[in-house]
C-alpha cells in the first residue's frame, strides 16, 4: 500500500458509488477518511435523501461482513449486543451474538430507538469490544458504524445523547439535490419500484480488510507538524470559550481532528498535513460536539453557523 494505491482506491470507490447515488462525492470521501482513521460517521437527513442506500453502498464497495439493524421505539439493547443463552446439550450458557458483531454496522433511523438502546453501542464504538454479564467480547479490526438520523423536528424521535453524538467522527447533513441532480436521479431510479440491486449496477468490493489495514498504517505516518497541531487545538478551545455557546468540543474532538486530518492528506496524495485539511474538516467533526446557548438559539444562530465562524477566526499557520 502506498499513497498512489489509496488515491486509485478512492477514485475507484467514489466512481462506483456514483453510479447509484447522485451528488454525493464530497461525503463518500468522508466515509473513507473515517474508514481510514477509525471513526463512525452520522448521516442526518429527512426521509428520501437517500442516507440508507448511500450507507449500503459504501458497505458494498468493501469486502466486509455487513449488518443493519432498524432502531424501532420497543428495540432493546439485547437485540444490539446479543444475549447468553442456556444450551441444555452443552448444559451451559453460549452467546447468541447480535448484529454489533460485524463489520459494517448500518444503524438505521438511530434515534427512533430510546436513549438506553441508543447507548448500547457506545462500549462497542469506543472501545471496540462488548461486555456481556461480566465477559468482554472482542470486535472486528474493522469495526465501523454508520448510523442514519432523521432531523429531531421529525415526529417519533428521540435526540442523541451528547455522550453517544461524541462517539461519531462526522456529521454528515444530506439535503435534498438541486433540480439538476435531482433529474439525474430520476433518470436512474425512476424505473425502478424498489431499492436496486448494487451489483447489477456494478457497485461491488474494490478492497478489503487487509487492504484497509494497510491503509490505516500509511495514514498513521502521516506528519503532523507542531503548528498543524496548535492550530487544530486552538479551534477546539476556541469553542469552548465561545459566548454563543454552552458547551464546546472535548479534546477527543482535538485528538479526532488530528486523525482525520491524516486520512485527508493521505487520500489526497500527502504525507503531511496542511491547514486546509483541518479546516475542510472541522465543520463536520464540531457541528454535533458543540451546545448552542439558550440566548443564541433563541436570536436563531446554529452550530454550523458559529463553527464556521470560528474557522474564520482562528487563525491558521502559513
Amino acid at each position: 500500500m502506498d499513497l498512489d494505491r489509496l488515491r486509485d482506491l478512492q477514485r475507484e470507490i467514489v466512481a462506483r458509488i456514483g453510479r447509484v447515488v447522485v451528488s454525493q462525492d464530497e461525503n463518500v470521501r468522508l466515509l473513507l477518511i473515517a474508514l481510514f482513521s477509525r471513526g463512525h460517521v452520522l448521516l442526518e437527513g429527512v426521509p428520501g435523501t437517500g442516507k440508507t442506500l448511500l450507507a449500503k453502498c459504501f458497505a458494498a464497495t468493501l469486502d466486509f461482513a455487513f449488518k443493519r439493524i432498524q432502531f424501532t421505539p420497543d428495540l432493546m439493547p439485547g437485540d444490539v449486543l446479543g444475549t447468553n443463552l442456556f444450551d441444555f446439550q452443552r448444559n451451559a450458557f453460549v452467546l447468541a451474538k447480535g448484529p454489533v458483531f460485524t463489520e459494517i454496522l448500518l444503524a438505521d433511523e438511530i434515534n427512533r430507538t430510546p436513549p438506553k438502546t441508543q447507548a448500547a453501542l457506545l462500549e462497542a464504538m469506543q472501545e471496540r469490544h462488548v461486555t456481556l454479564d461480566g465477559h468482554s467480547y472482542p470486535l472486528s479490526d474493522g469495526f465501523l458504524v454508520v448510523a442514519t438520523q432523521n432531523p429531531i423536528e421529525q415526529e417519533g424521535t428521540y435526540p442523541l445523547p451528547e455522550a453517544q453524538l461524541d462517539r461519531f467522527l462526522f456529521k454528515l447533513v444530506m439535503g435534498p439535490p438541486s433540480r439538476e441532480r435531482e433529474i439525474e436521479m430520476v433518470r436512474i431510479h425512476g424505473h425502478r419500484p424498489t431499492a436496486p440491486r448494487l451489483a447489477e449496477l456494478g457497485v461491488t468490493p474494490v478492497c478489503g480488510l487487509a487492504e484497509v489495514m494497510a491503509a490505516r498504517t500509511l495514514v498513521d505516518a502521516v506528519r503532523l507538524e507542531d503548528p498543524v497541531a496548535g492550530y487544530i487545538v486552538d479551534l477546539a478551545r476556541a469553542t469552548r470559550e465561545h459566548g454563543d455557546l454552552q458547551v464546546g468540543a472535548s479534546p477527543r474532538a482535538a485528538v479526532l481532528l488530528a486523525s482525520s486530518s491524516r486520512a485527508a492528506a493521505a487520500l489526497d496524495g500527502r504525507d503531511y498535513v496542511i491547514p486546509d485539511d483541518v479546516k475542510a474538516l472541522a465543520p463536520h467533526l464540531l457541528r454535533h460536539r458543540v451546545l448552542v446557548a439558550p440566548g443564541a438559539e433563541m436570536e436563531g444562530r446554529t452550530p454550523e453557523r458559529i463553527v464556521a465562524s470560528i474557522i474564520e477566526q482562528v487563525e491558521a499557520p502559513r
